[in-house]
């Protein structure tokens, strides 16, 4: 899996039991982009010279850096190629605009699954989205019918919160139907400012937005953005919340560390706005994504869950049910990837909206 952070691939090697979602994660690993593709990935995600030229290298050398991760996977698991029934490869987002245009629209993924499948000699299921969004679905989020395998409570109402790039949300009453939709931005637009402040990747721990005020006027103009009132089923990205979108308000007047914590509260209470919305009885928050490692934002959303009533202690990161945060994501297309082998359907159609349930994916052989 590599998401909207565009930090890098992460990879799970996991063994399916006889339950839907019953698995052991046999090897786990993170493969960090290197500077200059991660530059390429992100100008990728808005029109750009030779852009198709550009795409077919950079899907090469994410496919060829996958084969390495399969590679640090299998071995550190003691397993043969042979016995790996497929590879689960996400690839890279750089477009997604379902429904737009045409009445179709379309989501891009990057990626060079034939090579991978070269390299490896695996099988190489991939293209998950697509399907669903020529259903007339979002094609996201994708992992709802996962998280309802693994977290869900008969005794009381569970949402799951993965904190990559988007927030998004997975909703599990204790009786009723899945839901789930995109929120809002999570870590995409403080990454940018904090790429532009401290020459920083990331704000390690939410350090630096922990030292800034929340500017309660700043924080209202960017609450009016429309998406964050739009019903579901619904999704978002780099296409909306972007370096463009920031800038549309101007900062000049405000501290950068200000500027900072008022995104941390923007997410925090974008993902409390649409819990109240959708779930208020919502007695557990479970939270994955590289987000659930930054504190002070977690802090945030547990000050907020608090505030209805609920307990702050229970906003937990998915490790404490065995579950790397930073695993779930990865787990969950592997899962997407055994459900097509299953030739069983991937979506939920509550979830992304789409005319019906649908196998999701396309099928690589593997060079065996």
């Amino acid at each position: 899996m590599s998401g909207t952070s565009l930090d890098g691939l992460d990879g799970v090697l996991v063994r399916w039991h006889a339950g839907r979602t019953s698995f052991e994660t046999l090897s786990r690993t993170s493969d960090a982009f290197d500077a200059a593709l991660r530059r390429e990935l992100l100008a990728l995600n808005a029109p750009g010279a030779d852009e198709l030229h550009r795409a077919a290298l950079a899907a090469n050398r994410m496919s060829l850096q996958a084969a390495a991760v399969v590679e640090q996977l299998l071995h550190r698991a003691g397993v043969q190629r042979t016995e790996v029934a497929a590879i689960g490869l996400h690839g890279q987002t750089v477009r997604h605009r379902p429904g737009e245009f045409d009445g179709h629209g379309y989501t891009l993924q990057l990626h060079n699954a034939s090579l991978l499948a070269e390299r490896t000699g695996v099988d190489v299921v991939c293209d998950f989205r697509s399907r669903d969004v020529a259903a007339g679905g979002q094609g996201a989020p994708l992992v709802p019918a996962f998280h309802a395998g693994v977290f869900h409570d008969p005794s009381c109402d569970v949402a799951v919160l993965n904190l990559g790039g988007i927030a998004n949300l997975t909703l599990l009453p204790a009786g009723g139907p899945i839901g789930g939709f995109d929120c809002g931005p999570a870590n995409v637009l403080m990454d940018l400012w904090a790429q532009a402040h401290l020459g920083q990747a990331f704000d390690g721990d939410g350090a630096w937005a922990a030292s800034g005020l929340v500017q309660p006027d700043l924080l209202g103009r960017w609450q009016a953005e429309p998406f964050f009132s739009k019903p579901a089923p619904k999704s978002t990205g780099r296409d909306l919340f972007s370096a463009d979108w920031l800038h549309a308000v101007d900062l000049s007047g405000y501290r950068p560390q200000d500027v900072q914590a008022s995104l941390c509260e923007l997410t925090a209470w974008c993902v409390d706005e649409h819990l109240r919305r959708h779930l208020p009885q919502a007695a557990r928050l479970w939270v994955c994504g590289g987000g659930a490692l930054n504190a002070d934002l977690m802090r945030r959303i547990e000050r907020r869950f608090k505030a209805q009533g609920r307990s702050a202690a229970a906003v937990t990161s998915t490790q404490a049910a065995g579950l790397d945060p930073l695993d779930v994501e990865a787990a969950a297309f592997a899962w997407l990837a055994w459900r097509f082998l299953q030739r069983e359907p991937g979506n939920v159609v509550g979830v992304t909206g789409a005319r019906g349930p649908r196998i999701l994916g396309a099928l690589y052989p593997g060079a065996r």
